[in-house]
């Protein structure tokens, strides 16, 4: 499939690159600190979704500030100890997008995501993180500010992404979608494309913005 666009719009976490060893390490332990019934914690969502939502799910709203500083401080130090890695294609396919047409949009707080992306050697010109929206996927906003910076009509931007809500999002957002089957099943990801993971899709710069071709 050949999609033509002016900006691609990146999911980090499970799309860009795959931290999922570090995120449970972490958030079982933070469950462990904070007395969360295994069957509590199971029936929570945790991908693609910010973190003070998750939280807001498992404890009451005056604890959410405290415990989402918890498990921001546990995944930021948990960097380090592996468990981070670009997933295929990534690498590949940012080193041919030209400046100014592709930016990552991540439900991670910005110190956490710059620390993961400069793990695996990224350094995106536009980064848009929980810090920087009031609504998080699977609300329109993070895509819709990305697209505002970047300075593109919505309607002409594509999303990345593996998790439902993300997708809902950039749905929501008016975007063209393309899912990874990466973190879920096929029959979960509800968008325009699906492929397995960046290594099926190339870019190529053309006249007034870019071609996409997806496929496996």
């Amino acid at each position: 499939m050949k999609i033509s666009a002016d900006a691609l719009l990146f999911d980090n976490d499970g799309t860009l690159i795959s931290s999922l060893e570090s995120v449970h390490r972490c958030w079982s332990r933070w469950a462990r600190e904070y007395g969360i019934p295994a069957e509590d914690f199971e029936r929570v969502e945790l991908h693609g979704r910010p973190a003070s939502d998750i939280i807001g799910d498992l404890l009451p709203a005056h604890r959410v500030p405290e415990a989402r500083a918890r498990i921001d401080a546990l995944e930021l130090a948990d960097v380090a100890g592996g468990g981070v890695v670009a997933l295929p294609g990534t690498v590949e396919l940012l080193g041919r997008l030209p400046v100014g047409r592709w930016a990552v949009v991540t439900s991670a707080n910005r110190e956490l995501a710059e620390a993961r992306l400069a793990a695996v050697g990224i350094s995106p010109g536009l980064l848009i993180s929980a810090d920087d929206i009031t609504r998080g996927k699977p609300d329109p906003e993070p895509f819709l500010l990305a697209a505002d910076k970047l300075g593109f009509d919505p309607a002409r931007c594509v999303v990345f992404e593996d998790a439902p809500a993300g997708l809902a999002a950039g749905r929501a957002a008016g975007m063209r979608t393309v899912a990874l089957t990466t973190t879920a099943d096929r029959g979960q990801l509800v968008a325009d494309v699906v492929v397995k993971d960046l290594s099926a899709v190339s870019v190529k710069a053309i006249e007034g913005g870019l071609e996409i071709t997806a496929g496996e």
